[in-house]
């Protein structure tokens, strides 16, 4: 309760500070995190190879894994400066393309499940979508510290977002799903095997998480793709897909495979693409290939 109480405090300090010098101090974390984390660099590092091969260039090593912490801190930022400024003020930085898919699944009254993943501000891009489209249903997890926990569910209020935590999401999203709600999943996280689906991720056979696709399939759902994108993370697109329309048979089990590797197809496309604002410090694969991040 002290540490918390003293972070609060450096919040409010850091608050009256210009926004671009607080911005220059987080990126300045980032620098020290990344000299100082061997561990982290070494999961970035470890999940390059496995996806580009052992040979990947060392350039493009060193510049994702800077990248990646720089942005591990400016997603704490933009949680930290939501909670005091307004929804039309962050809104003037970001704009949306293609929303109209969205736009039509509201007219035509659907449940809407948003996929995405661990990329760029994607805490950001949750909120903004949100605020200013249709109030999201998120799936989080359990953080050991309740006080922090309750800091960065609070700092979401005023987004219109709604909580529930892994264990035991099912129901919620099923009474979400009934209501005609929406709801974002995170498609990226590593899963147990017994809850997921063997698909291609990111070249590999990888478990998915496959209750996007049932959820999808049982309540006619529309399943949208979206990405955040910034060129120089302070400005950003919030880009949405095309609705991801798998079969729908008298074989569940095999549209429920289709339609989890249309989505990951999705994914693993956008971050081949541009791989840099990708969550390469997350131990994806440590499931399926736990081999990679031995020392």
């Amino acid at each position: 309760m002290i540490g918390f109480t003293l972070f609060l405090v450096l919040e409010k300090f850091l608050m009256i500070l210009p926004r671009r010098l607080r911005r220059a101090i987080f990126i300045g974390l980032g620098k020290l995190a990344y000299l100082l984390s061997k561990r982290y660099k070494k999961v970035v590092r470890d999940n390059l190879k496995f996806v580009y091969g052992a040979n990947v260039d060392e350039a493009f090593v060193v510049r994702t894994t800077k990248y990646s912490f720089k942005l591990l801190l400016l997603n704490f930022l933009h949680t930290m400066e939501s909670r005091y400024y307004s929804v039309e003020e962050i809104a003037k930085k970001v704009t949306f393309e293609n929303e109209e898919v969205l736009i039509k699944a509201q007219q035509e009254k659907r449940p809407i499940i948003i996929v995405t993943g661990h990329y760029g501000a994607w805490e950001f891009a949750g909120s903004m979508v949100s605020a200013k489209f249709e109030p999201l249903m998120i799936v989080y997890k359990h953080m050991k510290n309740r006080y922090f926990e309750e800091y960065l569910l609070s700092a979401r209020a005023k987004w219109r977002m709604t909580y529930v935590e892994r264990r035991g999401a099912t129901r919620a999203m099923i009474a979400q799903m009934r209501s005609g709600g929406a709801m974002a999943i995170l498609i990226d996280t590593n899963v147990n095997k017994k809850e997921a689906v063997s698909v291609e991720f990111l070249n590999h056979p990888t478990s998915q998480i496959k209750t996007t696709a049932y959820l999808a399939r049982k309540f006619n759902a529309a399943l949208l793709p979206a990405l955040i994108h910034t060129k120089d993370d302070e400005h950003y697109v919030i880009r949405f897909g095309e609705e991801i329309i798998a079969p729908k048979t008298e074989d569940e089990a095999h549209d429920i495979l289709v339609s989890t590797q249309m989505q990951t197809k999705w994914l693993s496309d956008e971050i081949l693409k541009e791989p840099e604002p990708w969550f390469w410090l997350h131990r994806r694969f440590k499931d399926d290939y736990p081999e990679i991040y031995k020392s």
